[in-house]
């Protein structure tokens, strides 16, 4: 595993550092060695580096002049153990048989439930053998209160190729205010609102990113949900899902990106061949980063309000999508370490490049994701899942721009052009 080191060694006089209170106390604690240039978003409690911190004006010649240490680093042809092993694909439209307690006739919410918890499990057992350390996640049980629901957030950090995740599910019940039902019947006009205005509502949802610690292999996204009003004697009146899956490499890999697009399109071509087209562009557009004119990453599909054609069928197409999640990502994990003909940044160059793209990744969800902020808005919320979905390191610097003939600048061109790949 690759990690920038604690220290740099001015080897120029070029050396530029503005430096505020926090990193005059490290240097202190450092005897006198420097902390790294880069920014750091550090676990849940920094929304940003600058606000936290003070300003930090780095250089590209500080990172040119540094001596980044690689501690632990593979060849490339030394695949962690378990990443050797193919990821094999479920059958699809074998939910009932795949999934333990999952039947027919049970309620909505009870298959969604049932589901989610399931993969839950799944996902998390794949990532901790694919890490190849030993290294576990932590759960964490929570409740928001009698009758409320609640959830458990599993987070992984430290590991040998996994840097960061976290896979959280939750099932929440609750009440909207009059004029949050208002707005939602602009979208659902079977809405029908009590005379009180507030709308009972539930929701369930597994959410996940994963951030990996080798530069060459991608960050990943994934969120399914459930979504229903209720009577006020609690049975269901209008309903929908919504969620998908993105992927966000540091470096622009083309068979990645294919393998990546291609099981989501074959999920959804088996359900409806309007389906990937559709939700390909849904993702582009919403994974934007619009004042940056730059996509967060090279898209999937997602998909919001999907009530059609029935709740069955839809719910069959959702758990064929999240059983492609392992298939589709850890393959773009395992290539990272394998030997290549494909020119490749240094270790040097790659780590750098790592901590900006996470900058963007970090931008995109504190700035622009609608999800986080609606969870930061809501009283009560649990700010600790919220911002699971942050790198652990990240780094801003002062109006970069990659050579447009570097490997970087060809990333930041698809990124600002989305491709079609299937």
């Amino acid at each position: 595993m690759l990690r920038l080191s604690n220290r740099v060694i001015a080897s120029s006089r070029k050396f530029q550092f503005h430096v505020d209170k926090f990193v005059r106390h490290a240097h202190t604690k450092l005897d006198g060695r420097l902390p790294s240039n880069s920014l750091y978003v550090a676990g849940y409690g920094v929304l940003f580096g600058v606000a936290a911190w003070g300003t930090t004006v780095t250089t590209t010649e500080l990172i040119r002049n540094s001596i980044i240490k690689a501690e632990s680093a593979e060849p490339p042809d030394q695949v962690p153990a378990g990443l050797k092993s193919a990821v094999p694909l479920r059958e699809l439209g074998t939910v009932y048989d795949a999934v333990p307690g999952l039947r027919k006739d049970m309620s909505m919410r009870e298959k969604m439930e049932t589901l989610l918890k399931f993969y839950q499990l799944e996902i998390v057992a794949g990532i901790e053998g694919a890490d190849s350390s030993g290294q576990t996640f932590i759960k964490d049980e929570w409740s928001r209160g009698e009758n409320k629901g609640g959830g458990i957030t599993r987070v992984f950090q430290d590991g040998k190729v996994f840097e960061k995740g976290g896979v959280n599910f939750s099932a929440i019940y609750g009440t909207l205010p009059p004029a949050a039902a208002q707005r939602m019947r602009a979208n659902h006009k079977d809405l029908v609102i009590p005379p009180s205005g507030e709308l009972p509502f539930y929701a369930c949802g597994l959410s996940l990113v994963i951030h990996p610690a080798h530069y060459l292999a991608p960050s990943v996204h994934m969120n399914y949900r459930y979504f229903e009003t209720q009577n006020e004697d609690g049975t269901p009146q209008a309903w929908w899902f919504g969620g998908g899956q993105d992927l966000s490499p540091m470096y622009f890999d083309m068979d990645d990106a294919v393998h990546f697009h291609k099981l989501l399109k074959d999920v959804c071509d088996a359900h409806d061949e309007e389906y990937y087209p559709k939700f390909k562009k849904w993702a582009d557009d919403y994974f934007l980063i619009k004042y940056r004119g730059e996509a967060r990453g090279i898209g999937g599909i997602f998909f919001d309000d999907l009530t059609k054609p029935d709740p069955e069928d839809v719910f069959l197409f959702v758990s064929d999508a999240i059983s492609r999640f392992l298939p589709s990502y850890l393959p773009a994990v395992r290539r990272a370490y394998e030997p290549s003909d494909k020119p490749r940044p240094t270790p040097e160059a790659g780590m750098h490049w790592q901590g900006l793209r996470r900058g963007r990744y970090a931008e995109f969800n504190l700035a622009v994701d609608r999800g986080t902020q609606f969870g930061l808005q809501t009283p009560g919320s649990r700010v600790e899942s919220i911002l699971m979905t942050l790198p652990k390191h990240a780094s801003w610097e002062y109006n970069y721009h990659p050579d447009p003939d570097s490997l970087e600048g060809k990333t930041v061109e698809v990124l600002k052009n989305p491709k079609d790949y299937v």
